[in-house]
């Protein structure tokens, strides 16, 4: 017995050896130090021993001192501002320079833009693909498995989060896009958006803040991913949300793509002042804009904003403008019922059929006394197109 419990101990000793053995290796033998190597090889074969020599060694990090953060990624990608490595291969390689004129890597470090886990030094911690750590590198690999074609997609969303505000972000294609599509289709004529926009459909101010466990994945055959979600719902919101009054724009899948990846770039992240320089920090309307809202909210034809008419119909005549223009265009409702009803605008608004009488009944349901309204608004709306197009017509 005493002899057997003696060669346990002995053994239970020799592998505690091999196991602090192996700890103090691996701590004597870190994961970068094998890319520093093959860096210093790689710049004496390119540039001779005399450039080799001046290549770092050791832990490389960048302190952000405003926002207390470290980032160590330059322990192995040692090449980002070397001149001649454009072409090396990763973790190598030169970075692209326009970014880093305005965004010095300095100053900015690397995971503000691209994501990771910047005080780790060795895979997979530092791309953080590791358990409860929210921020995945944003490379080609992330872009892959979400099945997005454009590489940087997600670069350029972590672009949005400092740049929400302007019109265009310099290199962000498809962000640039999502922005643009926005602006088109009046999304803040129902949304809330920066603090402006109807009610209708939900604020979408911090949209990419939003819990992804309140959403509903059952329709998704692809990866059940809130990106996923946000796609399928903009080029099919009904099958998403059976009760939202959202209209299908039509959008194809690299569109809804755009728009997804600006929505889920709203969200607070907090960036000192002295990271910002030159950035808009606040969503500044054009005077055209304003206009535009204020008379869509507080002119003639608030009406049919307020009972969501405008989603599917202009009211030309009373600066009501339809994102989508699915129905034709009400300042012409005078004369456009009796041609294609056979009836006047009073008998066809107080008993519709076809089409309005589902939406009256389901979407829209209005009293008497609002249609009676509606009917009023409408007379004048084609009172003013009437003037307007003889007005056009005399004009010199």
């Amino acid at each position: 017995m005493f002899s057997r419990d003696r060669t346990l101990v002995w053994l239970a000793g020799f592998l505690g050896v091999v196991v602090c053995a192996f700890a103090v290796w691996q701590e004597m033998n870190p994961g970068y130090r094998r890319y520093q190597r093959e860096f210093r090889r790689l710049i004496e074969e390119r540039f001779g021993p005399e450039r080799a020599a001046l290549t770092p060694a050791g832990v490389q990090q960048i302190w952000i001192r405003s926002a207390n953060r470290v980032d160590r990624c330059t322990s192995c990608h040692l090449g980002v501002t070397w001149e001649g490595l454009e072409n090396a291969d990763l973790p190598y390689r030169t970075h692209s320079k326009k970014p880093l004129e305005h965004h010095p890597i300095e100053r900015f470090g690397c995971t503000y833009c691209h994501g990771g886990q910047g005080y780790a030094t060795k895979l997979p911690d530092a791309h953080g693909w590791v358990k409860d750590w929210e921020e995945p590198l944003l490379d080609t690999t992330l872009a892959k498995d979400y099945r997005v074609r454009e590489k940087w997609a997600f670069v350029e969303m972590n672009c949005n989060v400092c740049h929400r505000f302007e019109r265009e972000i310099d290199g962000a294609g498809i962000v640039n896009l999502g922005k643009k599509l926005i602006r088109e289709k009046g999304c803040r004529a129902c949304h809330i958006i920066n603090g402006r926009g109807g009610t209708i459909g939900p604020d979408l101010t911090w949209e990419g803040d939003k819990n992804p466990e309140q959403y509903d994945y059952t329709r998704i055959t692809t990866l059940p991913t809130l990106l996923a979600w946000q796609i399928g719902h903009l080029q099919s919101p009904k099958s998403f949300s059976p009760d939202t009054v959202m209209p299908d724009f039509g959008f194809k899948s690299h569109e809804a793509m755009a728009i997804a990846l600006v929505l889920m770039s709203w969200r607070k992240v907090d960036i000192p002042v002295d990271l910002l320089p030159g950035v808009v920090r606040k969503d500044v309307p054009t005077p055209e804009e304003l206009e535009r809202e204020r008379t869509m909210r507080e002119g003639e034809g608030k009406f049919f904003v307020e009972k969501t008419c405008f989603i599917c119909h202009d009211v030309s005549s009373l600066g009501i403008v339809s994102a989508t223009k699915i129905g034709p265009n009400l300042a012409l409702a005078v004369e456009d019922a009796p041609r294609r009803f056979g009836r006047t605008l009073d008998s066809f608004l107080m008993n519709p059929t076809g089409t309005m009488q589902v939406v009256l009944s389901k979407q829209i349901q209005l009293t008497d006394e609002e249609k009676r309204e509606a009917i009023r608004l409408l007379k004048l709306a084609y009172r003013k197109y009437k003037e307007q197009q003889s007005a056009a017509e005399n004009k010199p």
